[in-house]
């Protein structure tokens, strides 16, 4: 993304797993991308954020969403249908970022017009290598839609 210089890029990760929020955070924090990230524990919550309700008022509209799908409360194919079909939230991009490698859920998530779809590596090098993956392509190569359109 070309970003002009300053802009803060604003992800909202969706994740019920503290030990991988951690990571995302760390992995972030040594960004070469200004990043504010946002992370919320469950697709309830990730809804309300999206929708700017209940104490997510003052959210800001994510540049790009992270997104589990086993979560509890909604699970994450939820969130990414209701996200997809919302004419508000529709074009922000949604990598799915999970620790199942089930066909059926690969092929769902993209019937349901995830962005990509990367499968949860478990130790911190490759989570590592996986977050900064993201941060190349999507944040930096890729232009990302203007929110305000």
């Amino acid at each position: 993304m070309m970003h002009s210089e300053g802009k803060m890029v604003e992800i909202l990760l969706v994740e019920d797993n503290p030990g991988d929020a951690d990571l995302a955070r760390e992995t972030l924090l040594t960004s070469k991308i200004k990043n504010n990230l946002h992370v919320v524990s469950d697709g309830e919550k990730a809804m309300e954020f999206l929708r700017k309700t209940g104490v997510y008022t003052s959210a800001p509209r994510p540049d790009i969403i992270l997104l589990d799908l086993n979560l509890p409360r909604k699970d994450g194919r939820e969130v990414l249908a209701e996200i997809k079909q919302d004419d508000e939230l529709k074009r922000i991009p949604v990598v799915i970022l999970t620790s199942s490698k089930a066909d059926e859920d690969v092929i769902k998530s993209y019937n349901l017009h995830a962005n990509c779809y990367i499968t949860k590596p478990l130790d911190f090098f490759q989570f590592t290598k996986v977050v900064q993956s993201i941060e190349n392509f999507w944040l930096t190569i890729v232009k990302l839609p203007n929110g305000n359109v």
